[in-house]
C-alpha cells in the first residue's frame, strides 16, 4: 500500500563545513543549542538517554540514542513510549569542507490524517533545525527560527 511507504518525514541540507564539525553540532549541546534546543542534558552518547529542553516553549523531551557512529550517522528514539519514532541523521561528506546532512523522521503512527500532520510537521521542524545548523556553523549567525516558529501573542 502506498501510504506504507510514506509514514516517514525527510529534510537534507549542505552545509559547508568539515563533516567532524557539523556532525559535533548535532552531538553537543552547547552547540545545537544555538540553533534548535536551548538547553541538553549532555553529549549524545549510544545506548544513553539525553534530555532536550525548549525553554522557550516550557518543553522538554528525552531521547534515546541507538545508535552514533562518528562522523557518520545517529539514530535516536523519542516521543511519548505509545507514540516514540525514530529520527536518523546520516552525514556525508562531499569534500574536506562540505558535508550532506539528511534527517528521517520514520515510524509515524495513527490514521491517515495523522499521519499527514506528522510528516509535515516535522519536515517543517527538520527544515528549519538545518537551515539553522547552516547558518550558525558556516556564519556564526543565529537565525532563531525554531525560537520564531511559534512566536508568544500568536493564537
Amino acid at each position: 500500500m502506498k501510504t506504507e511507504n510514506n509514514k516517514f518525514a525527510k529534510a537534507e541540507m549542505l552545509i559547508r563545513k568539515p563533516v567532524s564539525e557539523v556532525f559535533q553540532a548535532f552531538i553537543d549541546p552547547e552547540i545545537t543549542s544555538k540553533f534548535w534546543f536551548t538547553k541538553g542534558s549532555g553529549k549524545l552518547e549510544q545506548d544513553t538517554k539525553t534530555e532536550w529542553t525548549w525553554e522557550m516553549y516550557g518543553f522538554s523531551l528525552t531521547v534515546t540514542t541507538h545508535v552514533l557512529q562518528e562522523n557518520h550517522k545517529i539514530v535516536l528514539e523519542w516521543g511519548n513510549p505509545e507514540e516514540s519514532t525514530l529520527v536518523e541523521w546520516i552525514f556525508t561528506p562531499l569534500n574536506e569542507n562540505e558535508t550532506f546532512v539528511s534527517i528521517t523522521n520514520s515510524g509515524l503512527k495513527g490514521d491517515s490524517d495523522k499521519i499527514i500532520d506528522q510528516v509535515r510537521n516535522s519536515t517543517e521542524g527538520f527544515t528549519l533545525v538545518l537551515a539553522g545548523a547552516k547558518a550558525y556553523l558556516e556564519h556564526k549567525i543565529l537565525l532563531n527560527l525554531v525560537l520564531d516558529r511559534f512566536p508568544k501573542g500568536l493564537a
